[in-house]
């Protein structure tokens, strides 16, 4: 039962919290151990920052829920600057995935002379663009119009129209998930094998981790509506969740366009 207190302002001055440098040290960990993996070093700096990541910022977000649900903090000043963070937090991902189309094009448009100058490289088999990448293609188109209809039930006040949205919407996030797990099982290429291998992996594996992050994030918010935590007025967290899914929609466009079909076929000689 939601129990909210009296807000005598438009913002909300928040409690100190060891959470945020806590979740930031952890996920510091997590990235060095798994490049010293990669290097041949031991897997427990990993598991260990990948486990207390995943902890702090569970106990993070629940915090930053209670201050929203129960304490009525979030007012709508609170809401629009929380939109602003969202904001620069989806721009400064974009940036991150320019980095890795810049790499791809620069090998791609620029063939490096141990290629032979041409791309894809000599003996490296493409995968068929229309066949599990298009699939892949409807799959997250359909789930973008879903999370849609699930944030309009939301704004209307229809919570068992909203939970089914989300509901579809994390099944199909889901299959993405599996569908191309099961293409890169099928790969006749390599990751560490030449660039064309390394550019295609990190940035399909990097959009698949994304999926993936934002298909528990869409998990979270179907159990929150479920729970009636999202009201017309106040659904943030949906919002973002939202926000957050056409992005990566939009990424997978980008990279079906110019990796899967541009880069099926020899685009230089």
């Amino acid at each position: 039962m939601a129990d909210h207190h009296e807000v005598a302002h438009d913002y909300h001055l928040v409690d100190p919290s060891p959470w945020p440098i806590l979740a930031a040290a952890s996920a510091l960990a997590t990235a060095v151990g798994l490049i010293w993996y990669l290097h041949e070093g031991p897997i427990w700096i990993f598991v260990i920052g990948m486990v207390a990541m995943l902890y702090f910022a569970f106990v993070w977000w629940r915090d930053i829920i209670r201050e929203a649900v129960h304490e009525g903090h979030h007012t709508p000043v609170v809401q629009l600057h929380l939109r602003y963070g969202m904001i620069l937090f989806i721009s400064s991902e974009v940036m991150f995935f320019v980095a890795w189309f810049w790499a791809y094009f620069d090998a791609a448009l620029y063939p490096p002379a141990v290629l032979g100058g041409v791309w894809p490289p000599e003996g490296v088999e493409t995968f068929d663009p229309w066949h599990l990448p298009l699939i892949n293609t409807l799959i997250l188109l359909t789930s973008s119009t879903t999370v849609t209809w699930a944030h309009h039930a939301v704004r209307e006040g229809n919570q068992k129209s909203a939970t089914h949205g989300l509901l579809i919407t994390c099944i199909l996030g889901a299959i993405f998930t599996v569908v191309q797990g099961y293409e890169y099982s099928q790969a006749a290429f390599a990751f560490g094998g030449d660039i064309y291998g390394s550019t295609f992996y990190m940035a399909t594996g990097f959009h698949g981790a994304h999926v993936l992050i934002g298909t528990i994030f869409l998990i979270v918010c179907l159990f929150r509506n479920v729970a009636g935590q999202f009201k017309p007025e106040h659904h943030f967290g949906l919002e973002a969740a939202a926000w957050y899914w056409h992005f990566v929609d939009v990424v997978w466009l980008f990279l079906f366009a110019c990796i899967y079909v541009w880069g099926a076929s020899a685009v230089s000689h």
